[in-house]
């Protein structure tokens, strides 16, 4: 360099710079200027970059600076070898940027292509895209090429091959694909926002324009690239409200923000995979848990949570399990966590049910004052109308002068059997409750009837002539009908067991004198037609009248008054009863030998 003269060093220096000037044309400033914007918008991009971006934005603005960068190495080339290099380089976007477009137009559109599709299409960019890479060997994309000077600008000379004829054939595929999907979109889906699908029209119909201007006036990749950038900027106004309409992944955030749920999440083999929202706080023992760990080898899990899954497991339904932490309810429940639209494991959903619980155990409290307010009114409402009955059923006794303290012995001689019944596990009538409670009670009822009885035949010191018998079975009907009369509002309740007492107090008064052999009044039913309740209503009845005194006859013994009863099953009294007579005997003897002494 030193022996060089100075006007040699300043024919080096022109050389230089006629050189740097050749390299430098106008085309090499437009790709610059390509290639800083779209830095920017990676730059903004990766700022706005959000977890539910689909992977095929980020792509796409990484792709793009890619290939500008090739078209400006391709403007400022030399040699052959050059182009080449800096024309694969633009063909690493060329090849798969209407690819990833249509697809991230599709995701924008809502609209599902089967993954078997996507993977095809992707297959087939990336043959395109190696028969490039290798077109010194194959030929399968150019045929030959050289270097020439377009407007100014290096360009490479092609003879392209069969290959190309297959890439521009799929460019135009996805550019209908994509035309058809916002069109689509524009007009019939309503879960796609109006002002994006505008904003695809627009991507869609300037790459279609770019695309034709290539092809009609000679300016390099100039157009092309732009329409690529034009996109990005088209493709940030669109993805700066994607987070809002997805509302999957922003309820999710907005549930861990506000912090009142939390999820606990594991695998198909019940390994550890995290937590988030408020699971740390609730049990924090998850801050020192290790992730990709087996639940059952830490005793948190084992303990907490693992019988909730293994229960979900069994049942295929999450009971949900309450956990206190000071003044504050946390409830658990299990549900499947899944990975896209496979089944991928487990999650433990915790929310704080705090005021939930509070609200309930304040209504439990205050249902619990109504219900003992409601007991305590019924029962003085039952009280009333029980010791109705019983006041009514005295006043007719009272005019009876043969029959005192007959109402309340039978009605305690129909307990003694009914005792006597529950014992017997195969005795059906006595499993309800109900009915032994309303018979006892119906008793006093019985002879309710005798109120439309003459006083002369009623009170008659001895006994009836026939005339007068018939007079005084009138009143097993007219029993029936003072019953009807005083219990009928009782059908118009919602409650059941009054509609039950209202019948059977009825059946008691109307059928108290039937007989199995048919022999008895007023209907002269026979056997299983008379009602059970009635069936037992008249062995007290006899029993009491055959041991008690009466003005007209002094008490029997119990002796005679048994063989009478025993004589009677099958013709007067039910044969099925006969055996809880016998077993009631002794106590009802007992009864009444404590009504003498008395």
């Amino acid at each position: 360099m030193a022996d060089m003269t100075v006007g040699q060093i300043l024919r080096v220096k022109d050389e230089i710079m006629g050189r740097v000037e050749e390299a430098f044309t106008w085309q090499s400033f437009v790709y610059i200027g390509l290639l800083v914007f779209s830095l920017f918008l990676l730059l903004i991009y990766a700022a706005k970059w959000q977890k539910n971006f689909s992977v095929y934005y980020t792509v796409i603005f990484t792709l793009i600076p890619l290939s500008v960068a090739g078209a400006y190495y391709l403007s400022i080339s030399n040699t052959t070898t050059e182009a080449l290099i800096s024309q694969k380089f633009v063909y690493a976007g060329a090849c798969f940027l209407p690819y990833l477009i249509t697809m991230a137009i599709m995701d924008l559109c809502n609209i599902k292509i089967s993954k078997l599709i996507r993977v095809l299409f992707l297959y087939l960019n990336v043959i395109i895209f190696m028969s490039i890479q290798t077109t010194e060997f194959t030929r399968f994309f150019y045929k030959d090429f050289h270097i020439e000077t377009v407007n100014g600008g290096v360009a490479l000379a092609r003879e392209y091959g069969f290959m190309h004829t297959v890439y521009i054939a799929l460019v135009i595929l996805y550019m209908v694909i994509g035309f058809f999907a916002v069109v689509y979109s524009l007009f019939f889906k309503k879960d796609v926002p109006k002002k994006r699908a505008f904003l695809l029209m627009f991507i869609e119909m300037f790459s279609f324009a770019s695309y034709i201007v290539e092809k009609t006036v000679s300016l390099n990749l100039a157009i092309s690239l732009a329409s690529y950038v034009f996109a990005e900027i088209l493709f940030l106004i669109i993805i700066r409200r994607i987070s809002i309409f997805n509302i999957r992944d922003t309820v999710v955030d907005s549930i861990t923000k506000l912090g009142d749920e939390g999820y606990i999440s594991f695998d198909r083999r019940l390994k550890y995979l995290g937590c988030i929202g408020i699971a740390p706080e609730v049990f924090p023992e998850l801050k020192k848990t290790q992730v990709d760990r087996k639940a059952a080898k830490n005793p948190f899990f084992k303990k907490e949570i693992l019988p909730l899954i293994w229960d979900f497991k069994q049942s295929g339904k999450s009971k949900p399990v309450n956990v206190e932490r000071g003044e504050t309810i946390y409830q658990m429940t299990v549900a499947p966590l899944f990975y896209g639209k496979k089944r991928a494991g487990y999650q433990v959903h915790i929310i704080d049910d705090t005021w939930d619980r509070k609200q309930i155990d304040m209504l439990d409290r205050f249902n619990d004052y109504l219900q003992e307010k409601v007991e305590e009114k019924t029962r003085g409402l039952n009280e009333m109308h029980d010791n109705l009955i019983l006041s009514m059923a005295t006043v007719v006794e009272s005019r009876d002068n043969s029959t005192g303290g007959h109402i309340r012995r039978t009605s305690d001689c129909v307990g003694i059997l009914i005792d006597e019944m529950k014992k017997d596990p195969e005795c059906e009538v006595v499993k309800d409750p109900t009915f032994c409670k309303n018979l006892i009670k119906a008793a006093p009822m019985h002879d309710l009837g005798k109120i439309a009885v003459p006083d002369a035949i009623l009170q008659k010191p001895g006994r009836f002539e026939d005339w007068e018998f018939e007079e005084m079975k009138k009143h097993a009907a007219e029993g029936a009908r003072i019953v009807h009369e005083i219990l009928k509002d009782l059908d118009k309740s919602d409650n059941e067991e009054y509609r039950k007492f209202h019948v059977l107090a009825e059946n008691v008064a109307h059928y108290h004198h039937e007989r199995m052999d048919g022999s008895g009044y007023p209907e002269g039913l026979v056997g299983e037609q008379i009602p059970i309740e009635a069936r037992i209503m008249a062995i007290a009845d006899v029993y009491d009248a055959l041991v008690s005194k009466r003005v007209y006859k002094e008490r029997m013994s119990f002796e005679k008054a048994d063989a009478i009863i025993m004589d009677s099953f099958g013709k007067h009294f039910d044969p099925e009863l006969e055996k809880y007579y016998i077993a009631a005997k002794p106590r009802l003897e007992a009864y009444y030998t404590e009504e003498d002494e008395d």
